[in-house]
């Protein structure tokens, strides 16, 4: 039964048999057949079929629920015993919006040293994803926005504010100023992030606050991408503070406080709410709750 809700969990997250089969390391008959015992274990249809998926049913909504909760429960089990046997122990995956990536080794570095049995894999990820990835069991945490938007059911760790800088070349225009205010990017040929990141939306949000609208002539899901084109010395950008650390050392790039207002936004750890916590995801809240306190002293 497990396997099959496995399944299924795939299946719905893919929205494809060919996907969800790879997914799950199968073949497509061999899932297509546990869905079906599945549907006939429970005496209802769960997917509409046609000549390729087409949908959950009603009922297969209602069933992805409880799917989702009782592989869950399954696994934290698992972990649970593994620990007792072992102590931590597995591969922890975490999925990390692109303007918290320059602090993840804060709370990645100490995990692994107390806990040296683990695995991390670090997905750069956009807010929605991290909160998709986490109801699907494709993530076991993130590292996203805490204020900004509906999180819905999980548990919540803060790490640390997050404060904006204007990111130019030492020869642009504003480059002197020791800071800026919203309204006077308007006139800055801009690059950033591309518009299903949560970053670029708190950006919109604070220009429109400045009656300015955003016209970025490059924009990119990577914050790298972004980095290369200020250095070039055509565009100038607006980042987080914590990003903006990590390249002005050499010269190249002057970044400058934006206020009026000095905006901030809390960024923090998120898990799946569950009760008792399993021991890997209570050991990395743990961390995050001894790096949020270095951070803010």
């Amino acid at each position: 039964m497990i396997d099959k809700l496995e399944m299924f969990i795939a299946l719905a997250a893919e929205r494809h048999f060919g996907r969800a089969a790879e997914v799950c390391g199968v073949t497509q008959p061999s899932l297509s057949s546990a869905i079906r015992q599945l549907e006939d274990q429970l005496g209802v249809q769960l997917v509409f079929r046609g000549s390729r998926f087409q949908g959950l049913t009603p009922e297969g909504l209602r069933v992805l629920d409880w799917a989702r909760r009782i592989v869950g429960d399954m696994r934290a089990m698992r972990d649970e015993m593994r620990t007792v046997h072992s102590g931590l122990s597995g591969n922890l995956r975490i999925g990390v919006i692109p303007t918290a990536l320059p602090m993840i080794a804060d709370l990645t570095t100490p995990f692994t040293a107390r806990h040296p049995n683990m695995r991390v894999t670090i997905l750069s990820r956009t807010s929605a994803e991290i909160l998709t990835g986490i109801e699907n069991l494709e993530l076991d945490a993130g590292i996203t926005y805490l204020d900004n938007e509906p999180l819905g059911r999980v548990a919540q760790a803060p790490l640390y504010s997050e404060f904006y800088r204007f990111l130019c070349a030492p020869n642009a225009p504003l480059a002197k100023a020791a800071r800026v205010r919203w309204s006077d990017l308007v006139a800055e040929p801009l690059c950033l992030l591309t518009g299903d990141m949560q970053n670029r939306r708190i950006i919109n949000t604070h220009m429109a606050e400045a009656g300015l609208r955003v016209a970025a002539t490059v924009e990119s899901n990577s914050t790298i991408a972004l980095i290369a084109h200020v250095k070039s010395g055509r565009w100038s950008s607006v980042v987080p503070k914590k990003l903006a650390e990590m390249f002005i050392g050499s010269g190249d790039l002057v970044a400058i406080p934006i206020v009026d207002p000095e905006a901030e936004h809390l960024v923090g750890l998120i898990t799946a709410k569950r009760e008792p916590q399993t021991p890997v995801l209570q050991a990395l809240l743990d961390e995050a709750a001894r790096l949020s306190s270095r951070l803010n002293r």
